[in-house]
């Protein structure tokens, strides 16, 4: 991974690179910020700056035999952390029996989230978590002498989603690590990490990347209608996720909007045994889902209220959402706009108590029948 195979984010670039110029590097770091920032591939390529033997002032060489294992994810020095799931087939899983496909994925296309890798891994309705059991192979790798690069690095994607026992033994580490020793943690949500780990790391903050930036990896990335790029770039908000979704859109995305339009339109008719039914579907799609659906949701009763005070360059919505939105929007107002949020704000932080989803769905739902008409 190249410094230029990340978009934007020049700054950072700047930073990482100085560092290790000045030979200033933190043994633990953590690289936090939205989805779709690059903060996977700033890590990994800094990481590929630091080994490289060859280091121009702007990027590795690409041609020494360091970079070449980098660029193939196979540096000896070089480990992965990041969420798995249990399975028929893995009933102790670790981030080492998915290697393969997170190997794939990442040189696929180094911009994704959490619900496009475990839908890679065919992880269904599973919730994506780092289990204690991974502490050990943490521990065991890092105590082994350095194959053939100064550090040995271990990556941790979304350490958020470690089981609080694998973040304990972490901290161990973190607080007295082995020599030569580099943690790159990349994390979308750092106030969910526990405080000791975030307070011995380096903060990288990453933030949203230029619309300059965007549009032009996607005309140079993508072979996409070049007069559709700047509705692409503006939904984007500075997530080239987002960006890419606009122009080939998920089933997760088109699901969580079917979803809404149904929750709504039911809410709206008083169909309470549609409701019902609805919440038992809702109730069987797995949590990350559950908690994306909220989300999407709290998305789209923000942007209609925007949409409904006709601003619309303030609004983020695709052309079959805003389509929707001309007879939707009017019933997100001033009056209901706030207890809606507070409800789906709710119902996120019900599911990530592990509540129990169709009593968390219905109670939602019926909410909405008297909020609605405000």
């Amino acid at each position: 991974m190249f410094f230029s195979d990340v978009i934007g984010q020049n700054d950072i670039k700047q930073r990482l690179i100085r560092s290790v110029k000045d030979e200033r590097i933190s043994h633990a770091q953590l690289f936090a910020g939205p989805e779709g920032t690059g903060k996977l591939g700033l890590a990994l390529a800094y990481a590929q700056y630091i080994s490289c033997r060859n280091r121009t002032e702007t990027d590795s060489c690409g041609t020494c035999p360091s970079c070449h294992k980098y660029q193939k994810l196979a540096h000896p020095d070089l480990h992965f952390v990041f969420p798995v799931f249990n399975s028929p087939k893995f009933k102790n899983p670790m981030s080492d029996d998915f290697i393969k496909e997170w190997r794939e994925m990442v040189l696929k296309n180094h911009y994704f989230n959490l619900s496009q890798w475990l839908g890679s891994i065919d992880a269904g309705n599973a919730q994506g978590l780092i289990y204690e059991r991974e502490s050990d192979s943490i521990y065991r790798k890092l105590n082994l002498k350095s194959f053939e690069s100064e550090f040995k690095v271990m990556v941790i994607w979304l350490p958020e989603k470690m089981h609080i026992s694998c973040s304990n033994k972490l901290l161990k580490l973190i607080e007295e690590p082995p020599n030569k020793t580099l943690f790159l943690l990349i994390s979308e949500n750092e106030e969910a990490i526990i405080s000791t780990i975030r307070s011995r790391a380096q903060l990288v903050k990453v933030p949203f990347i230029d619309n300059e930036s965007i549009k032009n990896a996607l005309l140079e990335k993508t072979d996409a209608d070049p007069d559709i790029i700047p509705d692409a770039v503006h939904l984007a908000n500075g997530s080239y996720i987002k960006a890419l979704e606009y122009l080939n859109p998920g089933e997760d995305n088109q699901f969580y909007f079917l979803k809404f339009q149904e929750m709504m339109r039911f809410a709206y008719s008083r169909q309470v045994l549609d409701l019902i039914n609805w919440a038992d579907e809702m109730a069987a799609i797995g949590r990350d889902k559950q908690k994306s659906f909220f989300d999407a949701a709290l998305r789209l009763v923000r942007e209609y209220f925007i949409f409904n005070m006709k601003k619309m360059n303030l609004v983020y919505l695709n052309r079959e959402e805003q389509d929707w939105g001309k007879k939707f929007a009017p019933f997100i107002n001033e009056r209901n706009i706030i207890p809606i949020s507070k409800e789906f704000e709710l119902g996120i932080k019900h599911i990530g108590m592990n509540g129990n989803p169709r009593i968390i769905f219905l109670d939602t739902a019926l909410r909405m029948v008297r909020l609605i008409k405000r």
